[in-house]
């Protein structure tokens, strides 16, 4: 006979085996354990998973920002006129830094995003520049900041 368990006896029925009240709240714990660890587990890929779509919208839209960079004239083989986005060498952007927000369904306050483009000379022959498009946001649920950044080589018009 097992010393955890007890007889149970009723009136006019036979015996049964029961659980202790030990053995009851002992399952009764582990349950709620696993239940906190699953319900956990959900939260932190619900919020891995909104982080992930909004870091893929500023991906995007730091691309939008390369792309309108790269569409800037550069014609060597002009005299004047021939760049509109002439490289800066420095740390400060070629354009004024554009505002938007993250195409991200969501509710609540829309989440702005700011573009930086960066635009150096690379090499004097074959003449190359380095652009640089940095999108800077702002995750709403642990309020840290967050950079993309996409760096692409352009060659003049030709």
């Amino acid at each position: 006979s097992d010393p955890m368990k007890t007889k149970v006896k009723t009136a006019g029925f036979r015996s049964a085996n029961a659980f202790t009240l030990v053995e009851t709240l002992i399952a009764l714990g582990l349950m709620v354990m696993i239940l906190a660890g699953l319900i956990f587990s959900y939260s932190q890929a619900d919020s891995i998973a909104e982080w992930t779509s909004m870091s893929l919208a500023a991906q995007s839209y730091a691309s939008q920002g390369l792309e309108r960079a790269r569409s800037a004239q550069w014609d060597t083989q002009v005299e004047t006129n021939g760049d509109e986005l002439p490289a800066t060498n420095s740390s400060a952007p070629v354009l004024p830094p554009q505002l938007g927000t993250l195409d991200v369904p969501q509710t609540g306050a829309p989440i702005t995003v700011t573009n930086y483009i960066y635009e150096t000379t690379n090499l004097a022959s074959p003449p190359l520049r380095e652009i640089k498009s940095v999108a800077v946001w702002t995750f709403p649920l642990t309020g840290k900041i967050y950079t993309n950044v996409v760096v692409t080589l352009r060659a003049p018009d030709q």
